[in-house]
């Protein structure tokens, strides 16, 4: 199937008007917006355009990102930081753990999927490489200085701040308005999920998967698993090999259409709305398209590393999580016990082996 695509213009000429409250929508818009929450609730995932985030702007960015994957091993991990749990500068390939290959309950629904659905099985730890590069404003005092530390720079690539901050700005005001657009789906106020997300860990976080020495059929770059964080967005890759679960179980090779920006949703959203949302299942792999695409990519003597176009929005680690406004009353909403949104991070980064001694 495809999945919708929502142009966020519409309700961006909206919220410019001074002092709008949400309400007395046009009807043209309050339709997108229940596409947006019904999309996220049966689909888990939906493409959006936003007029703000450019190809210009997606490809200076993977250019830039090209460059650093393809330096020396040695040279890349001088930003690696595993006592700040990898949440700043570098992730080695070999890293982080699949969540289905630890969790017991994932992997029994794997083995009661038909063949057709399954994910490929990781055996060992993921293949990529990523960097974490911090989005916005931090709070002065947390409890979780380890989840909002300082950005790290890289030598030799003076471009460096100014296109992660404008790309990552971009992204991060585009899964804004699609937070908006989707509480008013909900039924919820404008703002109940924004409001959350002031000085949130946001972390643009791209993966470098290098398809010189990995591009064969079948190779896992990134394990069957969830996304911790409230709402992820992804540019387009240059490489395909992402695949998604839907709700319904049937699994989608995703393409991502020129100026397209695709949402996914993570877990903290699903806590929000007490699993009437349910945390997006996906994988990244080399497929028979990853394999044409490195095929044409060879002859114009382009990179052979795929890098991931990837904004991870999260909820303030010092805001408590729970279900929200009627989804309080929901079947499930028991199984979303009320917790710091720090708090729930750092239990995910311990399982997925990104986190050491858990902060007392």
């Amino acid at each position: 199937m495809d999945l919708p695509v929502v142009d966020l213009a519409p309700y961006l000429e909206i919220s410019a008007k001074h002092g709008w409250d949400g309400s007395d929508l046009p009807a043209e818009v309050e339709e997108k917006c229940s596409v947006v929450s019904r999309s996220l609730r049966d689909t888990g995932a939906l493409l959006v355009k936003d007029p703000r985030c450019s190809t210009d702007d997606n490809d200076r960015f993977l250019d830039m990102m090209e460059r650093y994957f393809e330096q020396p091993d040695d040279f890349k991990r001088q930003q690696e930081r595993p006592d700040l749990h990898y949440q700043v500068g570098v992730t080695p390939e070999g890293v982080e753990v699949p969540r289905s290959q630890i969790d017991e309950h994932m992997q029994e629904k794997i083995r009661k999927m038909p063949p057709e659905s399954r994910p490929c099985i990781p055996t060992s730890q993921d293949l990529k490489w990523r960097y974490m590069w911090r989005v916005g404003p931090r709070p002065e005092n947390t409890l979780f200085k380890e989840l909002n530390a300082e950005p790290v720079i890289p030598q030799g690539f003076p471009e460096w701040a100014e296109i992660m901050d404008s790309w990552g700005s971009k992204m991060t005001a585009a899964v804004e308005v699609v937070a908006e657009m989707a509480a008013i789906g909900f039924n919820l106020p404008k703002d109940a999920f924004t409001s959350l997300m002031k000085q949130g860990p946001h972390l643009l976080g791209p993966t470098g998967s290098n398809l010189q020495h990995h591009g064969i059929k079948g190779t896992i770059f990134a394990g069957y698993h969830y996304d911790l964080n409230f709402l992820t967005i992804h540019g387009r890759s240059r490489f395909p090999g992402l695949n998604i679960w839907l709700r319904s179980g049937q699994k989608v090779e995703v393409k991502v259409p020129a100026g397209c920006l695709l949402i996914q949703t993570g877990k903290q959203l699903e806590w929000l709305t007490g699993g009437e949302c349910l945390a997006g299942m996906h994988e990244v792999v080399v497929t028979q398209r990853t394999l044409d695409a490195i095929e044409v990519a060879r002859q114009h003597k382009r990179s052979l590393w795929r890098v991931s176009s990837t904004l991870f929005s999260h909820i303030a680690s010092d805001l408590t999580i729970k279900p929200l406004g009627h989804f309080a009353e929901g079947p499930d909403a028991s199984k979303y016990p009320p917790m710091f949104a720090g708090e729930y991070v750092e239990q995910e980064l311990a399982a997925i082996n990104l986190k050491g001694n858990m902060r007392l």
